[in-house]
């Protein structure tokens, strides 16, 4: 008897609070990374005809949206999060299946979605502006928030849920309406979060979703006339032209974009705990995050017993598909990023020693998936290119340095600014370190990954134009603007630096 085909489901665009078909009826079929035998769902290949629709809806939604006192768009967000918290499990499972990580991982993507939803619905009451003393006589001075607009929001794939809760529910609290393109890699679990939003009664057109590729889908939502900012994450040189694009068409733009993370580890660190940080910074989304520990500069004196244990350690991560609860390390997202990585290991094995891994599992259970194994490179010279240049994948170079000014010179000689580590037990060395890495985000004895939602997220140099996104204060001054108000009861025109108010 022949095998029953399997139904592959089919999922449209988001636009004006209807769930509609491409205008071209295009579809793109979304692979599961660990078994691409596997189709995940069909999903529109939109293009600029799409955009102009999806922006049109918000624009119409935008004047009614702005109306809605923050605190009851508050109530919304808040019914979103408890939404979100019943199908977390639901949510987890699919975003495995199209992105690859594992299910502990995903579970902790749509966590994040689940704090930032409701931290932002607690700033409902809290859009604070100031007053302030005027300079003039029966004069009153204050500022308040107002919306920026309508804004385009462009996230990646290596965390499909909580990168968007990020941008949407800031913009959303702030009285925005907004234009949203997953990554094309992982539609799924930003459609799952607008479908929350659409059920906790978000009105029409307030939120669109628009699926497909970055020059089709993603392009036309950087230069139309009517966006007013434009929110990416992603790579650098796709951030550089977003940004080149914005700022030819005077729009707001906040980017987020790559990282070349160091730990640092002086002699004087738990070698243990270091290395137990080390393998989850290097190794935990496959290496696949912005804030990755893609180097360890490693004092001298214990660089030998470190990579030992960081070596020991390393051999007992399981490699396969992320819904087996005893996997460690999932696949890379789809085979450019396994070339891509391949390369990186071809220019490492010429810069430096491989001591770990470095090659494609493709056979038996990661035969149908994008596997590569968790790598560590040895004696890296801190200009190498695999310890300059952002590889997003199981790799990890190991620097050796000859103190504490040397190795913060190291993890300042790259061209990102994101985030770094050190491990050390000497609280002085610690705040010296805090001090003169030149990232937007410093741990101490941890690796460096695990932001939080509530403290701002961001890096510095090539990493982004200086914007943070997460806590609220740094995410409400790229989603709202400042007007400042003047009320003037004198009951005569009084010229402010010009008239000499007399004591």
């Amino acid at each position: 008897m022949a095998k029953a085909a399997v139904k592959i489901q089919t999922y449209k665009n988001f636009i004006g609070g209807r769930w509609v078909k491409p205008a071209n009826g295009q579809m793109m079929d979304n692979l599961n990374p660990a078994n691409t035998r596997e189709v995940v769902g069909r999903f529109p290949a939109s293009t600029a005809a799409d955009v102009d629709a999806a922006i049109s809806a918000a624009q119409e939604a935008l004047p009614r949206w702005k109306a809605v006192p923050a605190p009851k768009r508050a109530e919304i967000l808040y019914r979103a999060g408890e939404i979100l918290m019943q199908r977390k499990e639901k949510f987890a499972q699919d975003m495995t299946r199209e992105m690859g990580k594992v299910l502990k991982e995903a579970r902790g993507d749509v966590q994040e979605a689940i704090d930032m939803t409701f931290y932002t619905a607690g700033e409902g009451r809290r859009l604070h502006g100031y007053t302030t003393p005027s300079e003039m006589p029966n004069k009153f001075a204050m500022c308040v928030r107002q919306p920026i607009g309508l804004c385009s929001l462009i996230t990646p794939w290596n965390f499909p849920m909580a990168i968007p809760s990020w941008k949407m529910m800031p913009a959303l609290i702030c009285g925005n309406t907004l234009v949203i393109k997953p990554a094309e890699d992982t539609p799924l679990s930003t459609i799952n979060l607008v479908k929350v939003l659409e059920e906790a009664g978000l009105p029409p057109g307030v939120v669109n979703i628009v699926c497909g590729t970055g020059p089709e889908a993603g392009a036309p939502l950087t230069s139309h006339d009517a966006v007013r900012l434009v929110s990416f994450t992603g790579s650098t040189a796709t951030g550089t032209a977003v940004a080149e694009t914005a700022a030819r068409a005077g729009k707001i733009c906040s980017l987020e974009m790559g990282g070349k993370n160091v730990i640092m580890i002086m002699e004087d660190a738990d070698l243990d705990l270091a290395a137990e940080g080390a393998i989850w910074g290097a190794f935990g989304t496959s290496g696949q995050r912005c804030t990755a520990s893609s180097r360890l500069v490693v004092h001298k004196k214990v660089y030998k017993k470190f990579v030992e244990k960081l070596t020991e350690r390393a051999k007992t991560l399981r490699v396969g598909n992320g819904l087996d609860e005893k996997i460690d390390v999932g696949p890379v997202i789809n085979q450019k990023a396994v070339d891509k990585i391949l390369g990186y290991i071809l220019v490492g094995k010429h810069e430096a020693k491989l001591h770990l891994g470095g090659t494609q599992l493709a056979s038996g259970n990661h035969k149908h998936g994008f596997f590569i194994e968790p790598t560590i490179f040895t004696d890296v010279k801190p200009n190498a290119r695999i310890a300059q240049e952002e590889i997003f994948g199981p790799v990890v170079s190991v620097i050796p340095c000859g103190g504490l000014d040397e190795a913060i010179e190291i993890g300042n000689s790259v061209k990102y600014g994101l985030s770094s580590s050190i491990y050390t037990a000497d609280v002085n060395r610690a705040f010296h370190a805090m001090e003169r890495m030149h990232t937007g985000i410093f741990y101490v004895n941890s690796a460096t990954i695990g932001a939080e939602v509530h403290l701002p997220f961001g890096g510095t140099k090539a990493t982004g134009n200086g914007h943070r996104e997460g806590a609220m204060i740094s995410s409400l001054d790229i989603f709202s603007e400042w007007k400042s108000i003047y009320v003037d009861y004198s009951g005569k025109l009084q010229k402010a630096q010009i008239d000499d108010v007399q004591v």
